[in-house]
């Protein structure tokens, strides 16, 4: 469930903030540009990775802390 969430946080964290680059830009009448929105997405890359994983990562995480 952590790991979902984590997944979801990652997804969420990348939308409002290519939502608010978005509104930005187009406020103060600019080009959106390739690189910071590239770099804005990687946490949704990251987070739909996580959500495809996240069965594995769990067991492994739940490996790891069993000490």
């Amino acid at each position: 469930m952590l790991v979902r969430f984590i997944a979801a946080t990652l997804i969420g964290w990348s939308v409002v903030e290519l939502a608010l680059y978005y509104a930005v830009r187009s406020h103060d009448h600019l080009r959106m540009e390739f690189i910071p929105c590239a770099v804005r997405s990687l946490p949704f890359i990251l987070g739909v990775v996580v959500l495809i994983r996240s069965r594995s990562l769990a067991e492994w995480l739940s490996d790891k802390l069993d000490l």
